[in-house]
């Protein structure tokens, strides 16, 4: 469950951002990043236990730096006993930023999931600190989150698989390489679960930057798909076998782009100061 916010403080920004994001010629996405975790004060903490790639962590700690934060510090976890490190509960606890790399979010809610990390994020996080990810980073940070599912755009029941998140919101339901991979319908059927959460699809270079004041602000080159499913009139989810299609009355979808905006709690959408790109 996610974190209380103590009395007379707000909660740190929650940045989804659907992977792929611009790391050469236009970082905007992750110079906000730093920007919103301090700027030339940020301390951040990178995990890159998604990936198995050892380059990842260092890679990131090389593009922050040169972003301009004035600390970075990648920290990976091989096992759940990792978690249990003072050492490292100590710099997590210093830290303004974490950040989770790409990969696989099974792998981090294996390793971290009902740990003291995962406790201690969620604290930071309602204590003002900034948590965001990128691909598999993002999906783990909500309390619902998909594990795995079947591309394309119908709603068919048994075609995702949802597993517990970071939890630091139960708010909504991300998905990443949204556009790219064609993940309308697991979106769907996710939501068709559990309707109370909004859905965010994240394209390929482009982030939700989620305030404390629970408004969903889109950044980078793509879309932000948002799915509100809380005037569903009808659905044939329950009645259903696996593999046949869902039907279901009464979604609200949202397109966002660059500028838009999307109230968590109002579930209000503003067209915003758009970001029009002259090629």
């Amino acid at each position: 469950m996610p974190s209380i916010v103590p009395e007379g403080g707000t909660r740190g920004w929650i940045i989804p951002i659907g992977g792929a994001e611009n790391k050469e010629n236009d970082r905007h996405i992750l110079e906000r990043f730093v920007n919103v975790s301090g700027g030339r004060d940020a301390d951040i903490v990178v995990i890159p236990t998604a990936s198995r790639l050892t380059e990842t962590g260092p890679r990131y700690e090389k593009l922050f730096r040169d972003i301009g934060a004035a600390r970075v510090t990648s920290m990976d976890f091989d096992t759940r006993r990792d978690c249990h490190e003072p050492g490292r509960l100590e710099r997590l606890e210093a830290a303004t930023g974490i950040f989770f790399t790409g990969g696989n979010q099974l792998r981090i809610s294996t390793l971290l999931g009902g740990t003291p990390v995962a406790k201690l994020i969620r604290l930071r996080n309602a204590s003002g600190v900034t948590v965001g990810g990128t691909s598999a980073g993002a999906s783990i940070l909500s309390e619902h989150m998909i594990a795995f599912g079947d591309e394309g755009s119908s709603v068919i029941s048994g075609s995702v698989r949802l597993a517990p998140g970071l939890g630091l919101t139960n708010r909504f339901i991300i998905d990443q390489h949204f556009r790219q991979r064609d993940r309308l319908g697991r979106l769907l059927t996710a939501l068709a679960y559990n309707p109370f959460a909004i859905g965010i699809g994240l394209d390929e270079d482009t982030a939700a930057f989620i305030g404390p004041d629970e408004t969903v602000e889109v950044e980078g080159s793509g879309g932000v798909t948002i799915v509100d499913a809380s005037d569903v009139s009808f659905s044939s989810m329950d009645a259903v076998n696996e593999g046949q299609p869902v039907c279901l009355l009464g979604l609200k979808l949202h397109i966002l782009v660059a500028g838009a905006t999307f109230n968590l709690h109002t579930r209000l959408a503003q067209a915003g100061s758009l970001v029009v790109r002259k090629e």
